[in-house]
């Protein structure tokens, strides 16, 4: 059987009452060709059609959506209705659609205007290129931002409620192409807002996926803040119905705009449920899930509070954070020294890499060692030779959770003996932003090893706190009121 006669035996109805449009061929079949289009015409189907789909494997039920202009002919796209989540179909096993409505989906971000009340105080919101507030074009597979105050008041009215918006875009790209480039403008453009635009804090939307080597960043960067500084971001489109944009932009401009704190800071989400954000200082933070929408944890740390919509619960000692004072002027270093890279040691790893760096003249390195922090012999001579011609070389532990400790056994001893330096539990991605830091502003080699040894805030900690190894951090709240509503 060819696709040509297969098409031809999918059928069609309408439901009862339901009246269509005349159809418009630029529209009601965008992204649909070959295939797909030819199933469509024959079942009298289009795009934004409320349908039930069937097919080989059961039935759906959803609005068929646009495709992207560069997918495949083969598939339909339908937006599941009792779930809301999008479900790709296979043209060649349908055997039926009717249409049980027809609603014209507009997908642009509406826009009002942002009211102002001058009791409510003022946050900036600068953009970098994530998908906060934003929402999907189905023709294109590309992402709509919501980003001017009209527009993130079209999408998240209830941020009125909190603060005075203003929004500036610094620059769009996505998470991945981030980097010391960019870190300088977000860094000069976070105290340009401070020093001259009245804001109670500042917040910066950011993709996810290297949102914590940014926070890193900034915490060395600008010092002595005054306010929070809440970099946040979103797993999942706003789209979605499960997706965390506004809950994570909600909590974030709170922060901003009423926090004790005057710290950089991720923002998102706490548990799997909606109860509250969780603030994690920027330079004990990392991505640890790639979908969850709590991925972001503080490791070998706590979280330093817990934010709600009722206000902020702090989870660490009053004395353990810095509070908000606004009589403080930030300091702004943004000096940062490029040829530096972080090696994730694996077993076998050989000592040409070592020496390729070398070679390339990079002038610093971070090793994310195994255990306490070791690499296998082969490497020494390939590390003295490194230290010998002025690389920097520093030791973190892959594991995340706990402390270099290169005495306990005399491997650890050897690599000292060689030159290394342990950097107790900082975390590899945070010693590789520091490390470029700190030699953008020295090159020599005693000031930088005591440099990359002295905290700035909190990327070195004296002790791991007894709840420091938790998953799920900030407490279990709702955990904790169940059990005290059945209690046995």
């Amino acid at each position: 059987m060819n696709e040509t006669t297969f098409e031809i035996k999918a059928t069609g109805s309408i439901a009862e009452g339901v009246n269509l449009p005349p159809v418009d061929p630029d529209q009601d079949f965008k992204g649909y060709r070959g295939l797909s289009l030819a199933v469509l015409k024959a079942t009298g189907a289009r795009v934004w059609c409320s349908i039930k789909m069937s097919t080989d494997q059961g039935d759906f039920i959803g609005t068929l959506l646009p495709r992207s202009e560069t997918a495949d002919d083969k598939h339909f796209v339908i937006k599941l209705t009792h779930n809301g989540y999008n479900v790709g179909i296979k043209a060649k096993s349908v055997t039926h659609i009717e249409i049980l409505g027809y609603k014209k989906a507009v997908y642009a971000i509406p826009e009002k205007e942002f009211p102002k009340d001058p009791a409510k105080p003022n946050v900036v919101l600068l953009g970098t290129g994530g998908t906060i507030a934003s929402r999907l074009d189905y023709r294109t597979g590309a992402v709509i931002p919501a980003f001017s105050p009209g527009e993130l008041y079209g999408a998240v009215p209830e941020l009125a409620d909190i603060a005075n918006m203003n929004t500036k875009k610094i620059f769009g790209e996505f998470s991945e192409n981030i980097g010391p480039m960019h870190w300088r403008k977000v860094a000069e453009a976070v105290v340009d807002e401070i020093e001259n635009s009245n804001v109670a804090g500042v917040v910066i939307g950011h993709g996810t996926d290297t949102m914590h080597y940014t926070a890193a960043a900034l915490t060395f960067m600008v010092q002595n803040l005054p306010c929070p500084v809440v970099v946040v971001g979103s797993q999942r489109s706003s789209d979605r119905p499960s997706s965390d944009a506004a809950f994570n932009l909600l909590r974030a401009v709170k922060t901003a705009a009423e926090g004790d704190f005057a710290e950089v800071m991720v923002c998102m989400y706490g548990p799997t449920s909606d109860n509250y954000g969780l603030l994690h200082r920027g330079t004990r933070v990392r991505k640890m899930h790639s979908s969850y929408r709590s991925t972001f944890r503080t490791l070998s740390d706590v979280p330093i509070a817990r934010v709600s919509e009722d206000g902020f619960v702090p989870i660490k000692k009053e004395d353990e954070y810095i509070h908000r004072d606004m009589t403080r002027t930030p300091i702004l270093n943004t000096a940062f020294e490029e040829k530096i890279t972080l090696l994730w040691y694996y077993p076998n790893m050989q000592p040409d890499i070592v020496d390729a760096m070398v070679d390339a003249g990079y002038k610093g390195i971070i090793i994310a060692g195994t255990g306490l922090g070791h690499v296998n012999k082969p490497l020494y001579p390939a590390l003295r030779r490194a230290v010998e011609k002025g690389v920097q070389i520093f030791m973190t532990v892959q594991t995340l959770w706990g402390y270099v400790q290169m005495y306990v056994y005399d491997t650890g001893r050897d690599i000292m003996e060689i030159g290394v330096t342990p950097l107790a539990n900082m975390l590899p991605e945070v010693a590789y932003v520091k490390l470029g830091w700190v030699m953008g502003q020295t090159s020599d080699p005693k000031e930088i090893k005591r440099m990359m040894t002295t905290p700035v805030n909190g990327e070195i900690t004296e002790r791991e706190p007894f709840d420091g190894y938790l998953v799920h951090q900030g407490g279990l709240p709702e955990l904790e009121d169940f059990f005290k509503h059945y209690q046995v």
